[in-house]
């Protein structure tokens, strides 16, 4: 036999797989894909579960600031609006003694 005769059954087995084959092939691909992002962010040492959750924890504060900023905004803006109102009232109604 030579050569070529053992190539096309060479390439028909690699060609079988079995399903738990495929799973686990799939298995060591993901795996090794993940390792290649968290290398690539810099999240390769073994700290990669704590630096995510510290950067979590870091957007759940911001997002936090962030809308009380908006809340302390609306309600100094209310509070403005609300204290004009009431000094434009009371000029009307002459208790400042401003106004005719």
């Amino acid at each position: 036999m030579t050569e070529t005769d053992h190539h096309p059954a060479l390439i028909e087995n690699m060609l079988v797989l079995r399903k738990e084959d495929f799973d686990e092939l799939l298995d060591r691909a993901a795996e090794r894909g993940a390792e290649r992002v968290l290398s690539h962010l810099g999240l390769e040492n073994g700290h990669a579960a704590r630096d995510i959750r510290e950067l979590r924890n870091l957007l759940d504060a911001w997002r936090d600031a962030r809308r009380t900023a908006w809340q302390t905004t609306v309600k100094v803006v209310t509070t403005g609006v609300l204290a004009a109102l009431l000094v434009g009232a009371a000029i009307k109604l002459k208790l400042l003694g401003g106004g005719q």
